[in-house]
């Protein structure tokens, strides 16, 4: 199996970290690349890979569409797809569509032969793919590869970006790109042998099935917070939730934001006495730096000088346990500051929102304003048709729902939890699918 420094391997159905000096694979040097062969490469294969058109290795079949006036074509039992539906999904079986063996005759639609077919589009997003697994047609925003026998339909699929890149760049069109089948099956790409695709397909698509199961994870898990939003917190007009923690009773009570806060304020747009970037230590958030939760404070956040700081630095006065609320573009994106924030300051895009601690645990603000009842009033409020606002006054006005301060830390400890697992399953899927780009990047000439 492959394996190289840096690298993971698979292994019975697991990735595993990667060790380095694997029997398994053979790594080839700069000087052995030259002759195409990958950097990674499975044991017992080191045949040079062979440069093919696409049409040497598939027939490449464009789509078409029955007229819409005819009913007697549509709502068949033949798959029909569009462009629109093909997103991340490896494998497509069941088209929102269908057309009757009457409108496959009286359009330029063909039957497409499963398992062997990669579909790809053509136009208005090019190179969005996936593997037909059962026999279907295409509307005409594809031209499609049916393999022949001698090529691995995994492998090619695994291709995609590549294949997508040199599509894109001979595309053409004025009112949106698009390539041609002929120009499609003219592309050229590097081929090993039948055995070695598909040991390589089988590879990917092993890959591919366990980050399609952690992407499941995650999406579950982000279903249970959503879920939770909901029942967690008194709909409108009520004052008790569906769901609440053992021990608490009695009625909830809706006060207004700026009965429960000490402070809301916002920063300074940058202007000319503002230096941005001037190699300052003093960071200078905006909404661009927070985001689901999370703040990023890294080499790309702005920066500003000690003589621009002294300018803005008692309007941003920030301390812990405050939320930044975005106002402008990303209506209610929220960070809470859990940390004493050393030379931090806003621009006029944020809001601080400081809580009275007397009655109000700061945790539970942040998740309360992401609940459907609060979020709905926050966005009514909004001003703008191109870009979207908020005023401060408006936002005091929203009326958020408020148990005891003991039931509001339970609640907020077990969304801040929540959002934990949420997040590390983020992480983990996202390292998955680096891991993925590089063996691609490694494994394919």
């Amino acid at each position: 199996m492959p394996n190289s420094r840096n690298y993971w391997v698979y292994n019975n159905g697991v990735i595993l970290s990667g060790v380095a000096g694997s029997r398994a694979i053979t790594m080839k040097t700069i000087e052995q690349k030259a002759k195409r062969v990958p950097a990674i490469r499975f044991a017992g294969f080191d045949d040079e890979w062979v440069e093919k058109k696409i049409f040497d290795v598939a027939e490449i079949v464009g789509g078409g569409t029955p007229s819409t006036a005819n009913p007697q074509f549509w709502d068949g039992n033949i798959d029909w797809y569009a462009p629109a539906e093909i997103n991340d999904q490896v494998f497509v079986n069941g088209s929102e569509r269908k057309i009757t063996k009457l409108g496959l005759e009286n359009s330029s639609a063909k039957v497409l032969p499963a398992n062997r077919t990669v579909l790809f589009t053509s136009r208005a997003g090019i190179g969005k793919t996936a593997i037909l697994q059962s026999p279907a047609a295409t509307n005409q925003g594809f031209q499609s590869l049916v393999l022949n026998d001698d090529t691995d339909t995994y492998f090619v699929y695994s291709m995609t970006d590549k294949i997508k890149a040199k599509a894109e760049r001979i595309a053409s069109g004025s009112t949106f790109a698009e390539i041609s089948g002929k120009m499609l099956g003219n592309l050229e790409l590097v081929f090993p042998s039948k055995k070695e695709q598909s040991k390589i397909g089988s590879f990917f698509s092993n890959v591919d099935s366990l980050i399609s199961l952690e992407q499941k994870k995650y999406d579950k898990l982000t279903q249970v917070k959503k879920s939770m939003l909901e029942k967690m917190f008194p709909k409108e007009g009520a004052t008790v939730p569906e769901v609440r923690f053992a021990g608490f009773s009695g009625d909830w009570v809706w006060k207004e934001l700026d009965d429960i806060i000490v402070r809301i304020a916002t920063g300074l747009n940058p202007r000319d006495n503002f230096k941005l970037n001037s190699g300052g230590s003093n960071y200078y958030v905006t909404i661009k730096n927070f985001e689901h939760g999370h703040l990023y404070l890294d080499e790309k956040c702005d920066r500003i000088d000690d003589c621009a700081l002294q300018l803005i630095q008692a309007r941003s006065d920030l301390q812990k346990d405050d939320l930044l609320f975005s106002s402008i573009g990303r209506i209610g994106a929220c960070y809470l500051i859990k940390n004493n924030p050393q030379n931090w300051n806003i621009n006029e895009s944020v809001f601080t929102l400081r809580p009275n601690k007397a009655i109000f645990a700061s945790n539970y603000l942040f998740h309360v304003v992401h609940c459907d009842i609060v979020l709905s009033q926050i966005l009514d409020s909004v001003t703008g048709s191109t870009f979207k606002s908020i005023k401060i006054g408006d936002l005091k006005k929203a009326l958020i729902p408020i148990p005891c301060k003991e039931e509001q830390i339970q609640i907020a400890n077990y969304l801040d939890n929540l959002d934990s697992l949420i997040s590390l399953q983020q992480r983990k899927l996202e390292k998955l699918k680096n891991i993925k780009k590089s063996l691609l990047e490694k494994m394919f000439v």
